[in-house]
């Protein structure tokens, strides 16, 4: 289907802005996850680029340079996985509000670095959302500066050479999270009533029937990233990635050089995305999970419309390595095959012949 208004049409049933959301959220504060071996998980970590800023017994805290708390828990459990993340708001009446979402804890004080207070949510995906308000900044790391490029109009670095130092990426901030779920449509929709998130860009297939949708903060005339939160239809509730914002594309490439030395496990990059912009770098951590290193992202106020783009492989990056079949290959197991077939008969969203398209088009 070539009618770009006829895909705008199909895809703007859901995702859309919602009119008046419950809240907004003004930020993405921190990612939950539980793993048996603490101490591997801040070994990645750390040569990944961020910083441990606390640790316990049952529970690990990192954090990037940026006037954080923190931005990445990991909680001691048998098993690994992800949980949730974290957003913040802009009141306790916020918070309040929140509390009448079907499920939400009450206002709850947090014991977590930097206090507050807290509402503790489930999406219609089962993914934990922690709305936090009041939680006090850490104090902001010192980070190398950007570098200065002699470029053909302008050459300002006479005299002078590059040489960035040979060290872990310094993380600056965490940037987005992105997840695959069943209930594409009832995740999408919670999340833009409930925390006001905007669609910046939906990629669809031929049918025009949604498929990823990136979503961005709504901070009004305030630019915000091109997305905080992808959504992507999948056969069942899991992490794809998590991004970290760096200074610039000497620290992702000098990222790569480092945990590649270090021993760890490359996933894609680096490129250039199309939808977003960013220079990017993937890697994984001891248990699969993929992290980016990203710089020069895009930026949109409140005003930009949604974009509406055909999805495929050639769609994920402008330059670089195409992107691996494994890279969105999903984990197999008997579990994960039950879960598939039990989602195929009761999600509205989840269909075999989409399903085929979709493994067709990835692998």
């Amino acid at each position: 289907m070539n009618n770009r208004n006829e895909l705008y049409r199909l895809a703007t049933q859901q995702p859309a802005r919602h009119p008046q959301p419950t809240v907004k959220a003004r930020d993405l504060t921190h990612l939950i996850f539980q793993r048996p071996d603490l101490n591997e998980a801040a070994r990645f970590l750390t040569d990944f680029g961020l910083t441990v800023s606390r640790q316990e017994a049952e529970t690990l805290y990192l954090r990037a340079t940026d006037a954080t708390a923190y931005c990445y828990r990991v909680q001691r459990a048998e098993q690994a996985r992800f949980i949730g993340f974290g957003l913040a708001v802009q009141s306790l009446a916020d918070l309040e509000k929140l509390t009448r979402i079907p499920g939400a804890s009450s206002v709850e004080k947090s014991e977590h670095p930097g206090n507050g207070y807290y509402v503790r949510l489930t999406d219609p995906s089962g993914f934990v959302v922690e709305a936090v308000f009041g939680q006090a900044p850490g104090k902001t790391l010192a980070h190398r500066a950007p570098l200065h490029w002699n470029l053909a109009p302008e050459q300002p670095r006479i005299n002078a050479t590059q040489r960035p130092p040979i060290a872990p990426a310094q993380v600056l901030k965490l940037g987005h999270i992105v997840l695959e779920v069943a209930d594409y449509q009832a995740t999408c929709a919670w999340y833009t009533q409930h925390f006001g998130f905007i669609p910046s860009d939906v990629q669809v297939l031929s049918d025009g029937t949604p498929i990823v949708t990136f979503m961005r903060l709504d901070l009004g005339d305030i630019p915000a990233d091109h997305h905080t939160l992808a959504i992507a239809q999948g056969f069942m509730a899991t992490y794809s990635h998590s991004a970290y914002e760096v200074v610039d594309a000497d620290a992702v490439g000098m990222g790569q050089r480092v945990l590649r030395e270090r021993g760890w496990s490359h996933s894609w990059g680096i490129g250039r995305h199309i939808l977003g912009s960013q220079i990017f770098d993937y890697w994984q951590d001891p248990w699969g999970d993929k992290h980016e290193h990203y710089c020069d992202g895009d930026l949109f106020t409140a005003a930009r419309p949604m974009g509406i783009h055909p999805v495929s492989p050639e769609a994920m990056a402008q330059w670089g390595p195409r992107m691996p079949r494994r890279f969105t290959k999903p984990k197999l197991s008997l579990a994960n095959l039950i879960l598939l077939i039990r989602n195929l008969r009761r999600s509205p969203d989840l269909t075999l012949r989409k399903l085929v398209t979709l493994m067709r088009m990835f692998g």
